[in-house]
C-alpha cells in the first residue's frame, strides 16, 4: 500500500476523481440527451396523440351530427309513413263502407225488382179482372139496355171518396105509375181491381150485402138484377 504522504498521491486522487466526474458528467449528459430525446418524443407522442384525439373528436362530432341528421330524418319518413298509414286506413275503412252501401244497393235492388215483379204480376192479374169486369159490364149494358131499358153513364166524382172515373146504372121502367122515373146506383173500381159501390138513389139498405156478395162472386149482371129488385119493391112499398 502506498503511503498517502506520496506526493504524487493527491494528484493521481485528483486525476481520478476529474475522471469520474468526466465519466458522471457523460452520463449525466447521455441522460440528459436521452431525457431532452425522450421529453421531444412525448412532445411529439402527446402532439400526434391530441391530433389524432383532436380529429378523432370532429370525426365523432361530424359522425354525431350526421346521425342527428339520419334520426331527424327518419323521424320526419316515420311521422310520414304514419300519415300515409292513417290515410290508407281511411281509405280502406270507405272503401269498406263503400262495400257495405254497395251489398245494401244491390239488395235494395233485388228486393224492388221482387216487388217489381210482383207488381207487374199484380197489375197484369188486375189488368185481366179488369178486362173481364169490362166484358161483363158490356154484356150487362147489353142485356139490360135491351131488355130493361138500363142507361150507363161515365162520370167524374167531385169528392176524395169518388174521385175518379166511375160508372152510374140508371134504371128505368121501375114504377109503374112513372115508367121514366130514374133509379140510380154509382160504382167503380179500387186499385186492387175490385168493384166499389159508391151509392145508390134511392139508398138502398141492403146495398152494402149486395156489395159484399159482388165482391165475392164478380158476378155484375146478377149484381144488377139484385139491385133491380130491390129498387123494385122499394117503388111498391
Amino acid at each position: 500500500m502506498e503511503s498517502i504522504t506520496d506526493p504524487n498521491m493527491s494528484e493521481r486522487f485528483t486525476s481520478a476523481m476529474e475522471e469520474i466526474h468526466n465519466k458522471q458528467l457523460h452520463t449525466f449528459s447521455e441522460i440528459i440527451d436521452a431525457t431532452t430525446e425522450l421529453c421531444q418524443s412525448h412532445r411529439q407522442f402527446v402532439k400526434s396523440a391530441h391530433d389524432s384525439c383532436s380529429k378523432k373528436c370532429k370525426d365523432d362530432k361530424m359522425l354525431f351530427e350526421t346521425i342527428q341528421t339520419f334520426k331527424k330524418d327518419l323521424e320526419q319518413k316515420n311521422a310520414v309513413l304514419k300519415e300515409k298509414q292513417q290515410a290508407i286506413s281511411e281509405v280502406k275503412s270507405e272503401i269498406q263502407q263503400k262495400e257495405m252501401q254497395k251489398e245494401d244497393t244491390i239488395h235494395k235492388l233485388q228486393k224492388l225488382e221482387e216487388e217489381y215483379a210482383k207488381r207487374k204480376e199484380l197489375i197484369e192479374s188486375q189488368n185481366k179482372a179488369n178486362k173481364d169486369r169490362l166484358r161483363n159490364l158490356g154484356k150487362a149494358r147489353l142485356v139490360f139496355q135491351e131488355h130493361l131499358g138500363m142507361e150507363i153513364r161515365t162520370i167524374l166524382g167531385k169528392t176524395q171518396l169518388v174521385k175518379g172515373e166511375k160508372l152510374q146504372f140508371v134504371f128505368r121502367n121501375i114504377n109503374p105509375s112513372n115508367q121514366d122515373s130514374a133509379y140510380v146506383v154509382t160504382m167503380g173500381i179500387k186499385a186492387d181491381g175490385s168493384y166499389q159501390i159508391v151509392s145508390s138513389d134511392p139508398a138502398l139498405e141492403s146495398l152494402p150485402v149486395l156489395e159484399s156478395r159482388l165482391q165475392e162472386t164478380n158476378n155484375l149482371p146478377a149484381f144488377l138484377a139484385n139491385i133491380r129488385r130491390e129498387f123494385i119493391a122499394k117503388a111498391r112499398c
